[in-house]
């Protein structure tokens, strides 16, 4: 494998930036929600179409993606507001923002090709200390201290569940066999134990041996999918009349959360069948506006590989007449 040092770093293109502008549809004067707010590119889009009276907070827990986007979006003035956070704690933080209501929230889901190449060892093409924090301050457990602590039934656990892993036990014990000689710290570590367990295996696959237990260890290290259950709905709920969400997310965990949300926000009983009555609190509160996920072309695609597992989905919000 040939492991680069860390390029110089830019914040990436924003994914299904055009159908994601046109579902948001943000209009003048109104108060918009960027929960993934990165580098700012969508968020100065949507600002672009608010004017000056209208306000778009913009939310992000890198420290890097919060110093970049304050440097871009200045010229906004006060119709731009950016707060370090995470999404999962929406309610409150449009709480100390003065806002009850927003016209439109946007989530783009997912790591950013700046972190990719933030040296935090999120990627597997580079060796790197094994971190894959967000937010480097943030408490909690990192990827290093999950590889070298966790018994081998949780890791292979975490390996299949969060990476659905086909050979989640062949790595977990390879894990395990390696740390007992010396502790696993590094991505390029990581990525031999990972290709000697399993690298014949993935001969005939697209995708590198390591990419599914590198998203296992991400997802659980920033508690990415729990985020979305908790800053989806309270962003459906802080709607107002005809107010939309977007939301754009990149493998099948994600994505299935999302539609099972929005699903349940537009009335539909989401309990598995065994269930009599129903117990997930469906409500009708929202119209599906996208039947299908909307997902990127041929173009995008091709002068951005990344965006080729994207799938967009959006709600809006209905009268409460």
């Amino acid at each position: 494998m040939n492991r680069q040092t860390s390029p110089e770093h830019t914040f990436h293109t924003p994914v299904l930036k055009n159908e994601t502008l046109a579902l948001l549809d943000p209009k003048p004067g109104g108060v918009y929600v960027d929960a993934t707010l990165g580098g700012g590119g969508l968020a100065a889009e949507i600002l672009e179409r608010i004017g000056p009276d209208g306000l778009l907070i913009g939310i992000d827990k890198d420290p890097e993606a919060i110093a970049y986007s304050e440097k871009r979006l200045a010229k906004y003035g006060s119709a731009a507001r950016i707060v370090r956070g995470d999404f999962r704690d929406l309610k409150s933080i449009l709480a100390s923002q003065g806002v009850s209501v927003i016209d439109g929230a946007v989530f783009d889901l997912g790591v950013s090709s700046r972190q990719l190449d933030s040296a935090r060892g999120f990627s597997f093409m580079r060796d790197e200390p094994l971190s894959m924090k967000m937010d480097p301050s943030s408490t909690g457990p990192d990827a290093a201290d999950i590889v070298n602590t966790y018994s081998q039934d949780q890791l292979a656990d975490l390996i299949r569940a969060f990476g659905e892993e086909r050979y989640a036990k062949r790595i977990a014990r390879a894990i395990v066999e390696c740390r007992q000689k010396q502790p696993i710290t590094t991505t390029g570590q990581l990525v031999d134990v990972i290709v000697r367990a399993v690298g014949g295996a993935y001969k005939t696959q697209k995708i590198h041996p390591s990419t599914r237990t590198f998203l296992a260890l991400r997802l659980v290290v920033n508690k990415e999918l729990e985020a979305i259950e908790q800053g989806l709905p309270a962003a459906i709920e802080a709607l107002s009349e005809g107010g939309r969400v977007c939301v754009i997310s990149f493998h099948s965990l994600e994505d299935r959360i999302v539609k099972t949300i929005m699903r349940r926000y537009a009335g539909k009983c989401v309990c598995p069948p065994a269930v009599l009555t129903c117990q997930c609190g469906a409500q009708k509160v929202v119209r599906v506006v996208t039947r299908k996920p909307v997902q990127p072309s041929e173009d995008e695609i091709r002068s951005n590989p990344r965006s080729r597992s994207a799938k967009l989905r959006c709600v809006e919000k209905l009268s409460s007449r």
